[in-house]
């Protein structure tokens, strides 16, 4: 069980160097080629999940974080228990996706408005963007939100898709499909 503990930390390192890089080096809404096919594409990501938001700001933000916070310790303790029961490789796999998924988006949510000069923020009932590139910020400066209201980074862009996402959101699809029930071919139901 190291080896996908060890895993989980990698992929969460892996998002967070990128998207920290992306939003230190991109201005909001800039792109970046990287294949004719890949693209950075830096945008930000106030709501839930593919940018759908209920439009209430730093309140949504806050409620938000909590309910990822329990989900995320109500799947770690469900999981950590019966650790021995998961006998299947793929469970495993998709268990230390949606962890590194899930937790990546979350360090986003609950640091990035604290660290970070620039960001989306949320006036006349709607989210505003900024210019210039975003910034980490030094002691006793202000960050652009405070803690829990930070907005997650996307910026990848695959233009036969039209989505934008990041690493995590990657990790999080890919564990989702991996849990999905398998039928075995030789099982037949009843009729």
């Amino acid at each position: 069980m190291i080896k996908f503990y060890l895993i989980t930390l990698i992929l969460i390192n892996l998002d967070q160097i990128l998207k920290i890089y992306v939003k230190t080096n991109l201005e909001l809404g800039q792109s970046k080629s990287i294949f004719k096919w890949l693209k950075f594409f830096f945008i930000e990501n106030p709501g839930i999940g593919y940018g759908y938001n209920f439009k209430y700001g730093d309140i949504e933000k806050i409620i938000i974080s909590i309910i990822r916070t329990i989900l995320i310790v109500i799947f770690f303790i469900y999981f950590y228990r019966n650790r021995k029961n998961i006998i299947y490789n793929y469970l495993k796999i998709s268990i230390c996706l949606l962890f590194a998924g899930s937790i990546s988006n979350l360090l986003d949510c609950f640091f990035y408005g604290v660290i970070f000069n620039q960001g989306l923020i949320f006036t006349n009932n709607t989210w505003t963007g900024y210019e210039g590139i975003s910034k980490f910020i030094l002691y006793k400066k202000k960050g652009y939100s405070f803690f829990m209201c930070g907005c997650v980074v996307d910026m990848l862009y695959f233009t036969i898709f039209n989505v934008i996402f990041n690493i995590a959101d990657t990790c999080i699809s890919i564990g989702v499909f991996l849990l999905l029930p398998r039928l075995d071919s030789n099982q037949r139901h009843p009729d």
